[in-house]
């Protein structure tokens, strides 16, 4: 996914939006997926709107932009949703580092390692804790798709941290 796809798909499901508003919605849902700073989103919009991929639906006090997604935008959109097949992630520093552990005392890789089961029930919670109270679920495509994409970043979270607390067990077993 590029970022362009991410505010089209957006623009397309809200109709219109300021960059501001692009923004919340932004870190309430994708930020788990693809991660935007403002002034990325903000450069993106220029891209898009120069691109003819959006154009500005309304100009507001301050400068205030509201964008909307153009015919060629939700073409683009639906091409991509449909037509490129998917880049596969294919770095991942964790199970870099795993490969590299043995060049660590064994009870350092398993601090290592369960630093990370720390973290991901962290993240976990953080996911339970915005599913419960933070996300104002409706019955939109957003909402619907979204609750899967949340689920699924529960069970891959929920993995990875068994996983690595089992391989931390198998590295240097807790003592009793």
């Amino acid at each position: 996914m590029s970022l362009r796809h991410g505010v089209l798909g957006l623009l397309a499901e809200l109709e219109h939006a300021s960059g501001y508003d692009l923004m919340k919605v932004f870190d309430v849902s994708l930020a788990g997926v693809w991660p935007a700073t403002q002034s990325q989103l903000y450069t993106e919009l220029g891209k898009l709107t120069a691109d003819g991929l959006i154009e500005v639906a309304a100009e507001g006090a301050r400068g205030r932009k509201e964008y909307r997604i153009t015919e060629a935008g939700r073409e683009e959109l639906r091409h991509w949703l449909v037509e490129v097949p998917p880049r596969r992630p294919v770095r991942d520093e964790t199970l870099l580092r795993m490969f590299f552990l043995g060049q660590v005392e064994p009870e350092q890789a398993r601090n290592y390692l369960l630093r990370g089961v720390d973290y991901l029930n962290t993240q976990l919670e953080k996911l339970e804790t915005d599913d419960q109270n933070n996300i104002n679920w409706g019955d939109d495509n957003l909402s619907h798709y979204g609750r899967m994409v949340l689920e699924y970043g529960k069970r891959y979270m929920t993995l990875r941290r068994d996983w690595q607390a089992e391989v931390a067990d198998r590295i240097a077993p807790a003592a009793e």
